[in-house]
Parts: C-alpha cells; sequence; structure tokens
C-alpha cells in the first residue's frame, strides 16, 4: 500500500498485518497457546499421575526413610510407636475401665493391637494430606507436576509403614493362637479398600490445609474423637448394650468407615473373632466408603488444581 507525500514522494506503509483485529482468546487459539497452569481435564490428569507414578512411589519412600532419620533406633520407630500407644491404651482402657467388656480375654490383645495399627493408619495418611501442599510449597512452586501427587505419595508411606507393623502384628497373632489360614488373605482387599479410602481423605483435607494452614493445629482432636468412637479399644455393641440407647446408634457407629476397616482386618485374622462381631453387609460398605471418598476426595482436589501455591 503507498500514499503520495506533500512534496510529490511516494511513501509505503507496512502491509496489514494477519493478526490484526483478533482478542488475546482468538490470538491464543490460533496459535495453540495455553495458560500456564490451567487446570487439565480429569481423563488428562489421571494420566499425567499415571506417567509420574515412579516420583508418586520414590517421594514416598523418601519420605518414609527421612521420618526418623535422626532418631537412634531410626525404622524402628515405625512399629514401636503404635506398639507403644497399644500399651497405653491396654493400661487405661483394658485394666483400668474394663473396655474388655464383649471381648474374649484370649483375643483382646489382638483386637486391640490391630484397631490400634489399622486406625493409626487412616489417621495418620490424613495429617500428612492436611500439610501435602502447605508444608510443601517449595516444591509446588518451583515444579510442574499434578499436585495430587503429594497428597497421594504420603497416603503410600503410611501404607508402607503399615506394611512394617504387619510383620510386628503376624507375630503377636501367633503369641494370642491365631496361626496364618486362608482367611487371612482377606486382609488385602480390606486393606487396599482402606488405601483408597485413605487417599480421598488425604486429597480432601491437602486441599483445606492449604488454604487454611491452622487446621494441622485441629485435625489431631477431630482424629482423637473419631479414634474413641470407632472401637478402637472396645467393641461398640458390648459397650453400648445396657445404655438403652437407640439401636441406630450402634449401626451408625459400627458403619463409620474406621471401624468396618478395622473389624475386617480382625476378622480375618483373629480366631474367635468371627462373623457375629460384624455389622451387616460389612463388605458393602467397606467398598462404598472407599468409592465415595477416593472418588469424592480426588475430583474436588482436581477442581483447585491452577490455585495450589499461589497467593
Amino acid at each position: 500500500m503507498s500514499e503520495t507525500t506533500h512534496d510529490g514522494g511516494v511513501a509505503v506503509s507496512a502491509p496489514l498485518s494477519p493478526d490484526e483485529g483478533l482478542t488475546a482468546a482468538q490470538l491464543a487459539a490460533k496459535y495453540g497457546l495455553s495458560v500456564s497452569g490451567a487446570r487439565p481435564s480429569l481423563f488428562e490428569y489421571v494420566r499425567q499421575l499415571w506417567d509420574r507414578r515412579h516420583f508418586i512411589l520414590a517421594f514416598s519412600r523418601a519420605k518414609l526413610t527421612a521420618q526418623y532419620s535422626q532418631a537412634k533406633l531410626g525404622q524402628l520407630w515405625q512399629v514401636a510407636t503404635p506398639l507403644l500407644n497399644a500399651a497405653v491404651y491396654f493400661f487405661i482402657f483394658g485394666m483400668l475401665l474394663g473396655a474388655r467388656e464383649g471381648i474374649p480375654n484370649d483375643i483382646y490383645v489382638p483386637f486391640l493391637v490391630t484397631g490400634v495399627f489399622v486406625f493409626t493408619f487412616t489417621q495418620s495418611s490424613v495429617l500428612a494430606g492436611v500439610r501435602a501442599i502447605s508444608g510443601n510449597l517449595g516444591l509446588v512452586r518451583a515444579l510442574h507436576f499434578p499436585r495430587a501427587s503429594l497428597p497421594l505419595s504420603f497416603a503410600l508411606q503410611q501404607l508402607q509403614q503399615l506394611l512394617y507393623s504387619m510383620i510386628v502384628l503376624v507375630v503377636i497373632m501367633m503369641a494370642f493362637g491365631s496361626f496364618p489360614d486362608l482367611s487371612w488373605l482377606l486382609v488385602l482387599p480390606a486393606l487396599t479398600l482402606q488405601f483408597v479410602f485413605n487417599s480421598g481423605l488425604a486429597l480432601i483435607f491437602a486441599r483445606m490445609g492449604s488454604k487454611t494452614p491452622d487446621l494441622a493445629q485441629l485435625m489431631p482432636f477431630l482424629l482423637r474423637t473419631w479414634m474413641y468412637a470407632s472401637g478402637v479399644m472396645f467393641s461398640i455393641p458390648a459397650m453400648l448394650a445396657d445404655k438403652n440407647w437407640p439401636g441406630w446408634i450402634t449401626d451408625v457407629l459400627q458403619w463409620n468407615p474406621a471401624a468396618i476397616y478395622m473389624d475386617l482386618v480382625r476378622f480375618a485374622m483373629i480366631d474367635g473373632y468371627d462373623s457375629s462381631f460384624l455389622p451387616a453387609h460389612v463388605w458393602a460398605f467397606a467398598l462404598g466408603w472407599a468409592v465415595l471418598a477416593g472418588g469424592v476426595g480426588f475430583v474436588y482436589f482436581w477442581k483447585a488444581e491452577e490455585r495450589y501455591g499461589r497467593g
């Protein structure tokens, strides 16, 4: 394009850009640009997590190794801590408060230790999940990766710690007359469902804790209340039998997920802890809690993916 100037010369103007008049969104679409840190689709997010499965596993192992690196006994505390808790609960609840009511004396110790180990699995997963984002802001802000990797790796860390504890639990079972048989295989689906449930809780509280760090100070009190209401130290039906409370209260307490997963592991491993101790439809509830918590937790966390580490 050209035009004549006042002195008779010819000036040549620049041609119009092919992008002239396009909005920012149209320009981004034309050249395949996307918002930095934008939340991917749900299926793409799942694919990204699968691609980083090796990182999730390695990160959980590193955290597990470092957890007691400053202690002289090292990794032995992974087993010693829940065992000491069980000893304290046995003295207070089993001996002083008579919490053994309704449970044969010869199975109370395996009953108690199993409850402590299994509940600690959920408790530790939730506590680690609360701090998963807020406690790793440097990593979140420095690297691009699906943030769900962090709470999932912490839940996996707690599963690995539980597996170490299970070695001691097996010894305790045999010391009290419960020897391995085919029913012990039921522990595998029970702990798998509990892991899915724990992962969902870790994801939920990771998002909540990322915006409200003080939640980490409140959670121990909430989890302690949950533990006392879940039958870790006592049989829920036996404890409430003479309270004249409506039967639905007993059902609700037995159907809470912590009690469900503890009872399934006890039923699988303890001779004498038969189906009469279990609530109705126990496996259906175990599956339902896992699907509900896992699905809701994953979607809830994914919804805020682009906001983690900002502000």
